[in-house]
């Protein structure tokens, strides 16, 4: 299924682009060779397998190097049109045939006489890594189906893989970093200057099924399954980082219409303080147990429909969000994050992106805002009842709006009482939908030493930097 072309021996190439105003990063790990090439325009290509989204990127470099050094840009992107890879668990097929039109388009795209010596790579997150452990054996078919597809078409396919929470995290720190040239910058003298490790800044994720902060927390790591180590630009990185699947903003509002309906799973009336009064929808338990981080109760009857009825009522939806995480496991010896896991002290600069922002960025609140005033402005928000919310965002898709109550409490849970920042440390964490600095065009240097003696696969890491997935984000526009 895949092909572990592995090696000490791996370039990071780090390309961006901004399309329709929405920027998305692809960190690709090639080997060495795809780099030294012959002077012409070579090209390679990636698909993205988000949860709920999956996108073709095609990039191309130029043989001529400063100092060794491939520029890499992103030549095309072409976002595959229905969910993700992993909403095709009981049809594998389809999964397969959604690529196609994407794969038609890079065709046109990339020269013929280059395209079998394309390298091309599918790299999928948490969503195929809930269905693998939800049903391995699904994921391997739709592994199966759409490496079929592109082995149809005259490209060089390395194959397709699950990364896991920690790659994800550690290699979207990579590229935030990489871009805010805080590990490396080109001086207009022509020269590279290498800044100091103190200046990196941490990443905060929020997907549609897990989240992932990762950061230099300039101490020793005390739990070594959640240290990756990684040799960039002549400096060594010891980092911290945890992807937490579940906890995903789609995930997790999906556990916490379960966990109220917990308080009374006879009846098939759910109240739901996190929605706004007058708001009320229908949901097949069927749809509301399908994942594993939702299990289904005892004497579970799949055909049954649920009303879900909004109360408005903030207070209480902050007590159910909280319930949604353990903050005592750890005990008092040792520094927590949530549900018993390690993290020590945040430290530095963080910057939050993908549900972080696109949520509060509807709620203009990006902009350095105080705690108090982003407390002020959700609780404001969340005391709206559902007319009152159609006539203020009368532009937003009516799927989204009832969520931005639950979904901004539990940002606020989440960074406060999981990720440990507070009132002073607040002001650390930007919230970007992208990186300031997006050139068309990037250098590629950053040798990457595989964590304590293991390898790293010559394969394409999604970075979701700064991901804004159509079914998980807000239409355009805000909340005014």
């Amino acid at each position: 299924m895949l092909k572990h072309l592995l090696g000490r021996d791996v370039r990071c190439l780090l390309a961006g682009a901004a399309a329709s105003g929405i920027a998305t990063l692809i960190l690709i790990l090639v080997q060495v060779k795809d780099v030294y090439l012959p002077a012409r325009t070579k090209y390679g290509m990636v698909f993205d397998a988000g949860s709920s989204h999956t996108a073709l990127y095609i990039y191309q470099w130029p043989a001529d190097k400063e100092n060794g050094t491939g520029i890499v840009s992103q030549a095309e992107a072409c976002t595959v049109q229905g969910p993700g890879i992993s909403s095709y668990a009981d049809n594998p097929a389809r999964a397969g045939a959604s690529l196609r039109a994407c794969l038609d388009k890079a065709m046109t795209i990339i020269p013929a006489a280059q395209q079998r010596e394309t390298p091309t790579y599918l790299g999928a997150t948490a969503g195929m890594r809930l269905l693998r452990e939800q049903n391995s054996t699904k994921a391997e078919l739709i592994f199966a189906e759409v490496s079929k597809t592109i082995r149809q078409y005259p490209v060089d396919f390395r194959g397709a893989r699950i990364l896991s929470g920690n790659e994800e995290g550690s290699f979207g720190w990579i590229t935030i970093n990489y871009l805010l040239e805080t590990l490396v910058k080109f001086s207009f003298a022509g020269t590279w200057i290498y800044p100091e490790a103190a200046a990196v800044v941490g990443a905060l994720d929020l997907g549609g099924a897990s989240t992932q902060i990762t950061f230099h927390p300039g101490r020793a790591i005390e739990d070594n399954s959640t240290e990756v180590l990684f040799w960039l630009y002549g400096t060594n990185y010891s980092l911290y980082t945890h992807s937490y699947l579940c906890y995903g903003e789609n995930q997790a509002l999906k556990k916490l219409i379960a966990s109220l309906r917990e308080e009374n799973l006879t009846s098939q009336q759910i109240s739901h303080p996190c929605y706004p009064r007058g708001y009320e929808e229908n949901v097949t338990a069927a749809a509301l147990y399908d994942s594993p981080c939702v299990p289904a109760p005892a004497a579970h009857d799949p055909s049954q429909t649920l009303t879900v009825r909004g109360t408005g009522a903030s207070a209480e939806c902050r007590s159910a969000v909280q319930k949604l995480f353990n903050f005592t496991a750890c005990g008092a010896n040792r520094t927590c994050g949530f549900n018993g896991v390690y993290q020590p002290p945040g430290h530095g600069q963080f910057f939050a992106f993908s549900g972080f922002y696109s949520v509060f960025h509807f709620l203009n609140l990006t902009s350095g805002q105080p705690l108090s005033d982003v407390n002020a402005t959700i609780e404001h928000f969340c005391a709206k009842d559902w007319k009152e919310l159609q006539m203020v965002a009368p532009g937003m898709n009516k799927t989204r709006l009832q969520d931005y109550c639950s979904a901004s409490i539990y940002i606020l849970t989440l960074l406060l009482q999981g990720y440990k920042f507070d009132n002073q440390t607040w002001s650390n964490i930007q919230f970007h939908r992208q990186v300031g600095r997006l050139p068309g065009r990037v250098p590629c240097a950053a040798w990457v030493t595989p964590p304590r003696g293991g390898s790293v696969p010559s394969l394409p890491y999604h970075c979701g930097l700064p991901r804004e997935i159509c079914s998980e984000c807000p239409a355009e526009g805000r909340w005014r």
